[in-house]
């Protein structure tokens, strides 16, 4: 497993703590999240995301694997919580820039 940048590593850190804050800090201010065909743009908009598909449902990522592809950090999570279909895999693509997180792609 490839070691994660501090933004990378920060996100599923605080979201397995359920934190919403910690969550949404590593994001820079105009970052873009995608996840379940919804595109959420923002530190607003990330963060009513972060309420409603993270903390609200409890889900708590567990880190499996982290690479490194065409210059995005992928990490493979088992993500469990109060959904349907839990546990379920999930891959987080991350882009970063300077501020942080700029783009976050979530797929099965």
């Amino acid at each position: 497993m490839n070691a994660l940048p501090e933004p990378v590593a920060r996100y599923p850190k605080a979201s397995a703590e359920l934190d919403a804050q910690g969550a949404l800090s590593p994001f820079a201010p105009d970052a873009v999240v995608v996840d379940e065909g919804r595109t959420h743009k923002g530190t607003a908009e990330i963060a009513d995301w972060i309420a409603q598909a993270a903390v609200a449902v409890k889900a708590r990522p567990a880190v499996l694997s982290a690479d490194l592809e065409d210059g995005a950090h992928l990490v493979r999570a088992s993500v469990s919580g109060d959904f349907p279909g839990s546990p379920v895999e999930l891959t987080f693509r991350f882009h970063l820039s300077p501020d942080g997180i700029s783009r976050l792609e979530i797929r099965p």
